[in-house]
């Protein structure tokens, strides 16, 4: 079955946060109801444009797959539903191991490849796109270090656990990019 699009994004080849980059970009160029179709291969843009989307009040349609191409479609909604909002609570990258040393919990989000290819060491390797299931993991209380590789993913992740309950949640900037500490890998 062909789905008809409106409009259409390629963000083959990129990495997050470059398909919500070029989404953002087009979305604000269209007509309320308009359909964005947008073509990635990157395997977490599915749960990032999801959240995204959410986020900022566009409705996330779903998501068909040919091979490793994913095409994901977006219905843009009235301009009055769009402020996008940034998790306020926010901790540098050069912090968190002691605050982790104290009771507090890193959560990776990356895809578990990212994860193993270089992760900070203790840290919970729970990817976007799986969050929302594995929730009961996590202590609501408990002091929460989201991590993603540059803040988006984490500040999307981080929305989430807050609309869930989870009251003690930092979103780690700028990310992984930019940590200069030791990496575990497990490959």
């Amino acid at each position: 079955m062909t789905i008809k699009a409106d409009v259409q994004v390629d963000a083959k080849g990129l990495a997050c946060p470059m398909p919500i980059v070029k989404t953002k970009k087009v979305m604000a160029t269209l007509v309320d109801g308009q359909i964005l179709e947008v073509i990635a291969t990157d395997k977490g843009s599915k749960a990032d444009l999801a959240a995204w989307a959410e986020a900022v009040g566009h409705q996330y349609i779903g998501t068909t797959e040919q091979g490793d191409v994913m095409m994901h479609y977006i219905r843009k909604c009235s301009a009055d539903e769009l402020i996008e909002k940034t998790f306020e609570q926010t901790i540098s990258t050069d912090k968190i191991v002691a605050r982790a040393a104290n009771g507090g919990i890193i959560l990776d989000v990356r895809e578990e490849a990212e994860f193993a290819f270089g992760h900070i060491a203790g840290a919970k390797s729970i990817p976007m796109g799986e969050l929302e299931a594995r929730l009961s993991e996590l202590e609501k209380g408990q002091e929460i270090y989201v991590v993603c590789r540059t803040g988006k993913r984490s500040d999307l992740a981080a929305q989430k656990l807050e609309k869930n309950g989870f009251t003690n949640v930092y979103n780690v900037l700028p990310g992984m990019a930019a940590w200069s500490g030791d990496l575990i890998k497990i490959v």
